[in-house]
Protein backbone atom coordinates (compact mmCIF):
# COMPACT_ATOMS: atom_id res chain seq x y z
CA UNK A 1 0.00 0.00 0.00
CA UNK A 2 1.24 3.72 -0.74
CA UNK A 3 0.00 7.58 -0.07
CA UNK A 4 -1.21 9.90 -2.51
CA UNK A 5 -2.42 13.23 -2.65
CA UNK A 6 -4.77 14.35 -5.39
CA UNK A 7 -5.99 17.59 -5.56
CA UNK A 8 -9.40 17.81 -5.98
CA UNK A 9 -10.58 19.94 -9.14
CA UNK A 10 -12.94 22.90 -7.87
CA UNK A 11 -15.46 23.40 -11.24
CA UNK A 12 -16.88 27.20 -11.88
CA UNK A 13 -20.15 26.28 -13.53
CA UNK A 14 -21.74 29.58 -15.40
CA UNK A 15 -24.15 30.26 -18.09
CA UNK A 16 -21.60 30.64 -20.94
CA UNK A 17 -20.35 27.03 -20.94
CA UNK A 18 -16.86 27.57 -22.34
CA UNK A 19 -14.35 25.18 -20.88
CA UNK A 20 -10.86 26.75 -20.30
CA UNK A 21 -7.85 25.20 -17.99
CA UNK A 22 -5.76 26.85 -15.65
CA UNK A 23 -4.39 25.02 -12.99
CA UNK A 24 -7.23 23.31 -11.61
CA UNK A 25 -9.90 25.76 -12.39
CA UNK A 26 -12.63 25.13 -15.21
CA UNK A 27 -16.13 25.87 -16.51
CA UNK A 28 -18.56 23.27 -17.02
CA UNK A 29 -19.05 23.09 -20.94
CA UNK A 30 -22.58 22.14 -22.03
CA UNK A 31 -23.17 18.64 -22.71
CA UNK A 32 -19.80 18.23 -21.12
CA UNK A 33 -19.44 14.61 -20.02
CA UNK A 34 -20.07 14.54 -16.48
CA UNK A 35 -17.37 13.83 -13.82
CA UNK A 36 -16.76 12.69 -10.19
CA UNK A 37 -14.33 13.48 -7.12
CA UNK A 38 -15.01 17.68 -7.95
CA UNK A 39 -16.22 20.44 -6.23
CA UNK A 40 -18.79 22.81 -8.11
CA UNK A 41 -18.69 26.16 -7.95
CA UNK A 42 -22.03 27.65 -9.02
CA UNK A 43 -26.01 27.42 -8.42
CA UNK A 44 -26.91 24.17 -7.35
CA UNK A 45 -30.23 24.19 -9.63
CA UNK A 46 -28.35 25.01 -12.32
CA UNK A 47 -25.28 22.09 -11.94
CA UNK A 48 -27.99 19.69 -11.10
CA UNK A 49 -29.69 20.18 -14.69
CA UNK A 50 -26.67 19.40 -16.11
CA UNK A 51 -26.37 16.24 -14.37
CA UNK A 52 -27.74 12.95 -15.85
CA UNK A 53 -30.74 10.92 -14.58
CA UNK A 54 -30.15 8.18 -12.25
CA UNK A 55 -26.66 9.27 -11.76
CA UNK A 56 -25.88 9.30 -7.73
CA UNK A 57 -26.51 6.46 -5.57
CA UNK A 58 -26.55 8.72 -2.03
CA UNK A 59 -27.04 12.42 -1.41
CA UNK A 60 -26.72 13.79 1.86
CA UNK A 61 -27.25 17.42 2.15
CA UNK A 62 -27.84 20.48 4.61
CA UNK A 63 -29.04 23.46 3.00
CA UNK A 64 -28.65 26.96 4.27
CA UNK A 65 -31.24 27.20 7.10
CA UNK A 66 -34.22 29.86 6.38
CA UNK A 67 -32.63 33.75 7.83
CA UNK A 68 -29.96 31.96 9.35
CA UNK A 69 -26.71 33.03 7.81
CA UNK A 70 -25.82 35.62 4.83
CA UNK A 71 -23.84 33.66 1.87
CA UNK A 72 -22.61 36.09 0.40
CA UNK A 73 -24.11 35.39 -3.02
CA UNK A 74 -27.27 37.08 -4.80
CA UNK A 75 -28.77 33.46 -5.82
CA UNK A 76 -28.17 31.99 -2.18
CA UNK A 77 -30.95 29.59 -0.50
CA UNK A 78 -31.91 31.25 2.58
CA UNK A 79 -32.62 34.68 2.45
CA UNK A 80 -35.82 34.61 0.94
CA UNK A 81 -38.53 36.82 2.15
CA UNK A 82 -41.23 34.42 3.22
CA UNK A 83 -41.03 30.60 4.22
CA UNK A 84 -43.01 29.96 1.26
CA UNK A 85 -40.97 30.89 -1.01
CA UNK A 86 -37.93 29.14 0.91
CA UNK A 87 -39.76 26.16 1.00
CA UNK A 88 -41.16 26.68 -2.94
CA UNK A 89 -36.83 27.08 -4.11
CA UNK A 90 -36.43 23.95 -1.99
CA UNK A 91 -38.63 21.53 -3.21
CA UNK A 92 -37.79 22.91 -7.22
CA UNK A 93 -33.80 21.89 -5.88
CA UNK A 94 -34.87 18.31 -4.86
CA UNK A 95 -37.09 17.91 -7.93
CA UNK A 96 -33.72 17.63 -9.89
CA UNK A 97 -31.97 15.89 -6.84
CA UNK A 98 -34.85 13.00 -7.50
CA UNK A 99 -34.07 13.12 -10.87
CA UNK A 100 -30.39 12.55 -10.38
CA UNK A 101 -30.64 9.65 -7.98
CA UNK A 102 -30.20 6.36 -8.97
CA UNK A 103 -33.91 4.66 -8.02
CA UNK A 104 -31.40 2.45 -5.27
CA UNK A 105 -30.65 5.74 -4.02
CA UNK A 106 -31.33 7.50 -0.77
CA UNK A 107 -31.47 11.27 0.39
CA UNK A 108 -30.44 12.64 3.53
CA UNK A 109 -31.94 16.04 4.60
CA UNK A 110 -30.47 17.96 7.67
CA UNK A 111 -33.06 21.43 7.98
CA UNK A 112 -32.74 23.24 11.18
CA UNK A 113 -35.62 25.52 12.55
CA UNK A 114 -36.00 28.85 13.74
CA UNK A 115 -37.96 31.45 15.52
CA UNK A 116 -39.83 34.32 14.90
CA UNK A 117 -41.61 36.63 16.88
CA UNK A 118 -41.25 33.79 19.67
CA UNK A 119 -42.81 31.20 18.20
CA UNK A 120 -41.00 28.18 16.52
CA UNK A 121 -41.38 27.81 12.98
CA UNK A 122 -41.63 24.61 12.33
CA UNK A 123 -39.19 24.63 9.10
CA UNK A 124 -38.03 20.74 8.80
CA UNK A 125 -41.54 19.68 9.02
CA UNK A 126 -42.74 22.25 6.56
CA UNK A 127 -39.97 21.38 4.16
CA UNK A 128 -40.37 17.71 4.55
CA UNK A 129 -44.37 17.77 4.27
CA UNK A 130 -43.61 19.87 0.84
CA UNK A 131 -41.06 16.90 -0.55
CA UNK A 132 -43.00 14.15 0.58
CA UNK A 133 -46.54 16.25 -1.44
CA UNK A 134 -44.05 16.34 -4.31
CA UNK A 135 -43.85 12.77 -4.57
CA UNK A 136 -40.49 12.08 -2.41
CA UNK A 137 -41.30 8.84 -0.03
CA UNK A 138 -40.44 9.72 3.73
CA UNK A 139 -39.02 6.40 5.16
CA UNK A 140 -37.82 8.14 8.82
CA UNK A 141 -37.19 11.36 10.63
CA UNK A 142 -34.10 11.44 12.93
CA UNK A 143 -33.26 13.43 15.51
CA UNK A 144 -29.53 14.79 15.98
CA UNK A 145 -29.46 15.32 19.31
CA UNK A 146 -26.45 17.37 20.26
CA UNK A 147 -24.93 17.16 23.47
CA UNK A 148 -22.99 19.88 23.19
CA UNK A 149 -25.49 22.86 21.67
CA UNK A 150 -24.99 25.76 22.57
CA UNK A 151 -26.26 27.28 25.58
CA UNK A 152 -29.32 29.49 25.85
CA UNK A 153 -30.43 32.67 27.72
CA UNK A 154 -33.99 31.88 27.26
CA UNK A 155 -36.49 31.36 30.33
CA UNK A 156 -40.18 30.55 28.89
CA UNK A 157 -38.77 27.91 26.95
CA UNK A 158 -36.47 24.70 26.89
CA UNK A 159 -33.09 25.12 25.00
CA UNK A 160 -33.09 23.82 21.68
CA UNK A 161 -30.64 20.94 21.71
CA UNK A 162 -31.54 18.77 18.65
CA UNK A 163 -31.83 19.37 14.81
CA UNK A 164 -33.85 16.63 12.03
CA UNK A 165 -32.21 14.66 9.68
CA UNK A 166 -34.58 12.88 7.08
CA UNK A 167 -34.44 10.06 5.05
CA UNK A 168 -36.51 9.91 1.56
CA UNK A 169 -36.03 7.50 -1.04
CA UNK A 170 -37.86 7.92 -4.88
CA UNK A 171 -38.57 4.44 -4.60
CA UNK A 172 -39.16 1.69 -2.53
CA UNK A 173 -37.24 -0.66 -3.48
CA UNK A 174 -33.89 1.21 -2.46
CA UNK A 175 -30.38 0.05 -0.77
CA UNK A 176 -30.26 0.27 2.47
CA UNK A 177 -27.01 -1.46 4.56
CA UNK A 178 -28.36 -1.99 8.05
CA UNK A 179 -25.74 -4.18 9.21
CA UNK A 180 -23.16 -1.41 8.39
CA UNK A 181 -24.69 0.44 10.80
CA UNK A 182 -25.59 -1.45 13.73
CA UNK A 183 -25.86 -0.30 17.29
CA UNK A 184 -24.23 -2.47 20.56
CA UNK A 185 -27.12 -4.27 22.51
CA UNK A 186 -28.14 -2.24 25.57
CA UNK A 187 -29.79 -5.32 26.61
CA UNK A 188 -26.59 -6.95 28.00
CA UNK A 189 -25.07 -3.40 29.31
CA UNK A 190 -25.82 -1.40 32.60
CA UNK A 191 -27.64 0.64 30.00
CA UNK A 192 -30.47 -1.42 30.16
CA UNK A 193 -33.95 -0.80 31.72
CA UNK A 194 -35.42 -4.02 31.51
CA UNK A 195 -36.89 -4.78 35.30
CA UNK A 196 -36.25 -7.35 37.42
CA UNK A 197 -32.03 -6.73 37.09
CA UNK A 198 -30.01 -9.28 35.16
CA UNK A 199 -30.58 -12.74 36.85
CA UNK A 200 -33.13 -13.40 34.56
CA UNK A 201 -30.66 -13.30 31.33
CA UNK A 202 -30.62 -16.77 29.98
CA UNK A 203 -32.92 -18.66 32.25
CA UNK A 204 -35.93 -19.87 30.46
CA UNK A 205 -39.29 -17.94 30.79
CA UNK A 206 -36.87 -15.18 32.10
CA UNK A 207 -37.78 -12.53 30.43
CA UNK A 208 -40.39 -9.96 32.08
CA UNK A 209 -41.64 -8.70 28.43
CA UNK A 210 -43.64 -11.15 27.60
CA UNK A 211 -45.87 -8.88 26.12
CA UNK A 212 -43.39 -7.12 23.78
CA UNK A 213 -41.46 -10.20 23.06
CA UNK A 214 -44.44 -13.10 23.05
CA UNK A 215 -43.42 -13.87 19.58
CA UNK A 216 -39.85 -14.55 19.97
CA UNK A 217 -39.47 -17.88 21.29
CA UNK A 218 -35.46 -17.44 21.73
CA UNK A 219 -36.14 -15.60 24.40
CA UNK A 220 -38.06 -17.52 26.66
CA UNK A 221 -36.60 -20.46 26.04
CA UNK A 222 -33.43 -18.28 27.75
CA UNK A 223 -31.39 -18.70 24.05
CA UNK A 224 -30.56 -15.12 24.08
CA UNK A 225 -27.64 -15.53 21.54
CA UNK A 226 -30.34 -16.05 19.15
CA UNK A 227 -32.62 -13.91 20.00
CA UNK A 228 -30.27 -10.69 19.39
CA UNK A 229 -28.51 -9.70 16.13
CA UNK A 230 -24.81 -10.59 16.39
CA UNK A 231 -23.51 -7.28 14.92
CA UNK A 232 -25.83 -5.39 17.18
CA UNK A 233 -29.06 -3.81 17.43
CA UNK A 234 -30.82 -2.20 14.37
CA UNK A 235 -29.77 1.33 14.34
CA UNK A 236 -32.24 3.82 15.95
CA UNK A 237 -33.98 7.18 15.71
CA UNK A 238 -32.20 9.12 17.71
CA UNK A 239 -28.61 9.87 17.02
CA UNK A 240 -26.42 11.90 19.55
CA UNK A 241 -23.69 13.07 18.14
CA UNK A 242 -21.72 16.48 19.14
CA UNK A 243 -21.49 19.84 17.10
CA UNK A 244 -18.01 19.99 15.13
CA UNK A 245 -15.87 22.69 14.16
CA UNK A 246 -13.30 23.00 11.14
CA UNK A 247 -10.83 25.16 11.47
CA UNK A 248 -10.78 26.88 8.61
CA UNK A 249 -14.55 27.49 8.82
CA UNK A 250 -15.85 30.09 11.01
CA UNK A 251 -19.12 28.20 11.64
CA UNK A 252 -20.49 24.81 12.64
CA UNK A 253 -20.27 22.08 10.68
CA UNK A 254 -21.77 18.88 9.68
CA UNK A 255 -20.10 16.00 12.02
CA UNK A 256 -18.13 13.64 10.33
CA UNK A 257 -19.73 10.24 12.05
CA UNK A 258 -23.31 12.00 11.28
CA UNK A 259 -22.45 11.63 7.88
CA UNK A 260 -20.26 8.36 8.02
CA UNK A 261 -23.47 6.62 9.48
CA UNK A 262 -25.44 7.95 6.14
CA UNK A 263 -22.89 7.35 3.57
CA UNK A 264 -21.97 3.13 5.27
CA UNK A 265 -26.08 3.11 5.31
CA UNK A 266 -27.12 3.65 1.96
CA UNK A 267 -23.92 3.18 -0.23
CA UNK A 268 -21.10 0.77 -1.30
CA UNK A 269 -17.13 1.58 -1.89
CA UNK A 270 -16.89 3.33 -5.18
CA UNK A 271 -20.48 4.33 -5.46
CA UNK A 272 -20.97 8.48 -6.33
CA UNK A 273 -21.76 10.74 -3.39
CA UNK A 274 -23.79 13.74 -4.15
CA UNK A 275 -24.19 17.01 -1.67
CA UNK A 276 -25.16 20.04 -3.30
CA UNK A 277 -24.84 22.41 -0.73
CA UNK A 278 -21.48 21.05 0.33
CA UNK A 279 -20.29 23.99 2.25
CA UNK A 280 -16.96 23.43 3.76
CA UNK A 281 -17.30 19.66 2.44
CA UNK A 282 -17.69 17.20 5.15
CA UNK A 283 -19.74 14.87 3.18
CA UNK A 284 -17.65 14.84 0.44
CA UNK A 285 -14.11 14.14 2.82
CA UNK A 286 -16.11 11.77 4.86
CA UNK A 287 -17.12 10.35 1.48
CA UNK A 288 -13.58 9.77 0.51
CA UNK A 289 -12.55 8.50 3.66
CA UNK A 290 -14.91 5.51 2.69
CA UNK A 291 -13.73 5.20 -0.70
CA UNK A 292 -16.65 6.73 -2.30
CA UNK A 293 -16.94 8.98 -5.31
CA UNK A 294 -18.23 12.60 -4.85
CA UNK A 295 -19.53 15.31 -5.98
CA UNK A 296 -19.94 18.85 -4.16
CA UNK A 297 -21.88 21.93 -5.27
CA UNK A 298 -21.73 25.34 -3.83
CA UNK A 299 -22.39 28.70 -4.60
CA UNK A 300 -19.45 30.34 -2.21
CA UNK A 301 -16.31 30.03 -4.00
CA UNK A 302 -14.92 30.37 -1.08
CA UNK A 303 -16.17 27.74 0.87
CA UNK A 304 -15.61 25.56 -2.58
CA UNK A 305 -11.67 26.85 -2.07
CA UNK A 306 -11.83 25.27 1.86
CA UNK A 307 -13.41 22.17 0.78
CA UNK A 308 -11.02 21.49 -1.77
CA UNK A 309 -8.05 22.08 0.30
CA UNK A 310 -9.85 20.05 3.45
CA UNK A 311 -10.68 16.88 0.37
CA UNK A 312 -7.57 16.98 -1.15
CA UNK A 313 -5.45 16.40 1.98
CA UNK A 314 -7.10 13.41 2.70
CA UNK A 315 -5.03 10.35 1.95
CA UNK A 316 -6.05 7.35 0.01
CA UNK A 317 -4.86 4.19 0.99
CA UNK A 318 -4.06 2.72 -3.14
CA UNK A 319 -4.33 -0.94 -3.52
CA UNK A 320 -1.44 -2.30 -5.91
CA UNK A 321 -0.47 1.27 -7.49
CA UNK A 322 -3.99 2.05 -8.48
CA UNK A 323 -6.70 4.56 -7.08
CA UNK A 324 -9.83 3.19 -6.79
CA UNK A 325 -11.34 6.43 -7.60
CA UNK A 326 -10.17 6.02 -11.12
CA UNK A 327 -10.76 2.70 -11.85
CA UNK A 328 -14.26 2.83 -10.95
Amino acid sequence: MQNQDIKIPVLYHEPIHLLREDSIIYTLRNGEPPRSDIIICGDSLDVLRSLPDNYVQSIITSPPYFNQRDYSHELQIGHERFLTEYISHLRIIFSECKRVLAESGILWLNIGDKYTDGELMGVPWEVALSLKASGWILRSDIIWHKPNAMPSSVKNRPTPDHEYLFMFTKSRDYYYNADAVREPHVTFTDQSKMKGGRSHFGVKDGTPEKGKNQGNSNLHRGRWDQAFHPLGRNKRTVWSIPLSKFRDAHFAVFPESLVETCIKASSKPTDLILDPFCGSGTSLAVARKLSRRFIGIDINSDYCKIAQNRVSSIQVDLLFGEDPFQSA
